[in-house]
C-alpha cells in the first residue's frame, strides 16, 4: 500500500507539488520554444519532445538518488561570509547561464529585426540545443527535487513521481499551443525573455543565500502577462477598425 495514502496532509502536499511542478514546466517549455525556435521548423516539434523527456527523466533520477542529492546542501567553503553548498553553486550558475543566454537571444532578435533578417546569426546545431535543455532541466529538477524532500517524507516518493508525471503531462499537452503562441506573437518572446532574466536574477540571489520568494516572481510574470494580453487585444481592435474604414 502506498504510505500515506489515507493522511490528508499527504494529498495537499501532492497539490502543492503539481502546482510547483506544472509552473516549472510552463517554464520549461518557455525555454525549449526560444531555444529551439531558431531550429529548422521539421526539427522544433521532435527537439522539444525530446527536451521535456529528459527534463521527466532528469526529475526521476534525481529523486531515486535522493541521499545523493541531499548532499548537496552541504557546506563546501565560506566566501566572504556566504556559504557555498553544491546546491547554491548549481543555482549561481544556472542562474548566470540564463541571464546569459536570454541576453543573447534578445540581441540577437533586436539584431535580426534591425537589419531585416541580414544581421541572423547561424542557427545552432541539434546537439548544442540539447545540451542547452539539458543544463536547463538539471537547474530546475533540482530546486525542485530538494524542495519536494523538504515537504514530504522519504518513503513517500510516489507523491513526488506523481507530481512530477503530472507536470509531464501538462508539458506534453501544452508544448505546441504554447511554443506556437511565443513563436507567433514577437512582444510575448521578448516578455518571455525578460522572465527568464528575471529567473536568472532569483537563482544567483539564492546562491548567495538571499531567499526571493516565488509567489513575488510568479505574480509580477502574470501580472506582465496580462497587461500584455490587454494590449495585444486593443491592437487587434485597432487593426480590424482600420481594415473596415
Amino acid at each position: 500500500m502506498l504510505q500515506g495514502i489515507q493522511d490528508p496532509s499527504t494529498w495537499l502536499a501532492l497539490a502543492s507539488l503539481v502546482a510547483m511542478e506544472v509552473v516549472l514546466g510552463i517554464d520549461n517549455i518557455v525555454f525549449i520554444t526560444i531555444l529551439t525556435g531558431r531550429l529548422p521548423e521539421h526539427l522544433r516539434q521532435s527537439v522539444a519532445r525530446l527536451g521535456i523527456g529528459i527534463a521527466l527523466g532528469m526529475r526521476i533520477a534525481l529523486l531515486f538518488a535522493i541521499q545523493w542529492v541531499m548532499t548537496l546542501t552541504r557546506e563546501i567553503t565560506n566566501v566572504f561570509g556566504v556559504s557555498l553548498t553544491g546546491k547554491r553553486l548549481i543555482l549561481l550558475i544556472g542562474g548566470l547561464f540564463l541571464i546569459a543566454k536570454a541576453t543573447v537571444e534578445l540581441h540577437n532578435k533586436l539584431e535580426s529585426a534591425s537589419d531585416d533578417g541580414r544581421g541572423a546569426s547561424k542557427p545552432p546545431s541539434v546537439g548544442v540545443v540539447i545540451a542547452q535543455i539539458v543544463a536547463l532541466d538539471v537547474i530546475f529538477s533540482l530546486d525542485s527535487v530538494i524542495t519536494a524532500v523538504g515537504m514530504i517524507p522519504p518513503d513517500q516518493l510516489w507523491v513526488m513521481v506523481t507530481a512530477i508525471l503530472v507536470s509531464v503531462v501538462v508539458m506534453l499537452v501544452g508544448a505546441k499551443p504554447i511554443g506556437d503562441f511565443v513563436t507567433k506573437h514577437p512582444t510575448m518572446k521578448v516578455l518571455a525573455l525578460a522572465f527568464l532574466i528575471l529567473i536568472g536574477v532569483m537563482l544567483i540571489a539564492e546562491g548567495i543565500g538571499e531567499k526571493i520568494p516565488k509567489g513575488y516572481i510568479y505574480f509580477s510574470m502574470a501580472f506582465s502577462l496580462a497587461v500584455e494580453a490587454i494590449n495585444m487585444r486593443l491592437r487587434r481592435k485597432s487593426t480590424a477598425s482600420a481594415a473596415s474604414a
